[in-house]
């Protein structure tokens, strides 16, 4: 149900009373309202969720020259700071997108493909490279991928 108040509308649902009393404890120790409580957390939401819009799945036939072209310089690379040169040597940026890793142009930054479409996913190079890409958000990656083995595909 949504009522319009200003520039803010109202909404009203339903919550399990258990939540209920964690929100209005939550609300006690920051001295705010639930409902301030719970805007915070849809834009927290919202944000993250914008920040992880997901790149065009990219056709075959264009990612097999990427492949063909970085293969060697994936299996070879020794670290993070040397498949990061090896790539720069030949034009391109690794960044991180979303719970993986993602190619870019170096010159224009432009988003070329995700790693993993060309066979090297990201835990199979936190494997490879002996941790996770400097900076990268996704950490809980490192306690998953302890639990399943992965491959590097060739």
């Amino acid at each position: 149900m949504l009522a319009h108040t200003g520039h803010m509308e109202t909404v009203k649902f339903k919550l399990p009373k258990e939540v209920i009393a964690r929100l209005e404890a939550l609300a006690r120790e920051e001295d705010v309202t639930i409902g301030q409580l719970l805007r915070l957390a849809v834009e927290r939401d919202l944000r993250r969720r914008e920040s992880f819009q997901p790149h065009p799945r990219i056709d075959q036939r264009l990612l097999t020259p990427i492949k063909v072209e970085l293969e060697r310089e994936f299996v070879a690379a020794k670290g993070w700071t040397d498949l990061k040169d090896r790539l720069a040597g030949r034009g391109y940026s690794l960044r991180e997108a979303g719970g993986g890793l993602a190619l870019h142009d170096l010159v224009s930054g432009r988003f070329l493909c995700r790693t993993s479409e060309i066979g090297f996913g990201y835990p199979t190079l936190i494997r490879q490279l002996g941790g996770p890409f400097p900076g990268h958000s996704h950490t809980w990656l490192l306690d998953r991928i302890r639990a399943v083995p992965v491959y590097v595909r060739r």
